[in-house]
């Protein structure tokens, strides 16, 4: 019998992959009268703004230090504003589901980093074919994607570069000073708003035929699977660590496929069902570990 404590963690790890695997799909709506640019910006300040109010309701402090800040600057950057951009412009052209997909790829890329900058990560046969698997299925998306021009193919590009920097991020957090993890979060995310304000100030266009779907899916953005979605995410870490929590990696792809092919009505081919099966095959082959037997 599942006890509640078991309950209330699944239940939070669910409503992590809701919000997340959703993003896409919200994205998707966003970008059809907002620019990827403004997307980033709306959607940094307003996560900024949640977890600013959780930090200050428990009368934490920020840091002081110079070195910790300048760690939240590069966090910022591979984490969040460089990836919040490059999903938000791909989507101008690639299916939120589709895309969902390409991100999969993020833990497999997370391990060959981590086998160079990491102490005690190191590849294994395993983990090799889970990432030739995983690099296969991307391909496999991306292969229709060449079909679409050139803008379609950079689309692609930039939403597996998206992942890659979610994976340098991942690699940062291990390496960088530690902090309390929900004053970190809000302290990378105004880094990030404070990174990509001038460039939102210089390049956002005029948006006078903003759309009032796009402009609530663009606060949903950053209120869900911005800011709400940090505070459960440090909440599934505290209370059933980093372990548990890696079954994200199956099930958030899994949402955006389908949340794309159904409440948008994205085509479906045999190839994505293909696509995503070896992704995900590729992430379990990696969780394989290798029992030496003593003498």
């Amino acid at each position: 019998m599942i006890d509640r404590t078991s309950l209330i963690n699944w239940a939070l790890l669910i409503g992590l992959v809701a919000l997340w695997g959703t993003s896409f799909l919200i994205i998707s709506i966003s970008v059809e009268t907002i620019d990827p640019i403004s997307i980033v910006f709306y959607r940094l300040v307003l996560g900024t703004l949640v977890l600013a109010l959780v930090v200050f309701a428990r009368g934490q402090k920020f840091p002081g230090s110079v070195r910790i800040w300048g760690g939240f600057l590069l966090m910022a950057i591979a984490g969040n504003a460089l990836p919040f951009f490059l999903i938000s412009w791909g989507q101008q052209t690639i299916n939120s589901g589709v895309a969902g997909m390409i991100m999969a790829i993020m833990p497999l890329m997370t391990m060959v980093f981590a086998h160079y900058f990491v102490d005690g990560e190191t590849l294994n046969r395993y983990k090799i074919i889970g990432f030739t698997l995983g690099i296969t299925g991307v391909t496999l998306l991306l292969g229709p994607v060449f079909e679409g021009g050139a803008r379609a193919l950079l689309s692609g590009v930039a939403i597996f570069t998206a992942a890659t920097c979610y994976a340098v991020n991942a690699i940062l957090i291990k390496r960088l000073p530690r902090f309390s993890p929900m004053v970190g979060a809000c302290g990378v995310l105004f880094m990030a708003s404070l990174v990509i304000l001038p460039f939102w100030l210089l390049m956002a266009p005029d948006n006078n035929r903003i759309s009032e779907d796009s402009m609530l899916a663009v606060i949903w953005l950053g209120i869900g699977p911005t800011g709400i979605a940090t505070i459960i995410l440090f909440s599934v870490i505290d209370r059933a660590g980093p372990t548990f929590l890696s079954t994200i990696n199956y099930l958030v792809p899994v949402v955006a496929f389908f949340c794309g092919a159904w409440l948008l009505a994205e085509p479906v081919s045999w190839h994505h069902f293909v696509a995503l099966g070896t992704i995900l095959s590729g992430i379990a082959i990696t969780r394989i570990r290798i029992t030496r037997v003593p003498g």
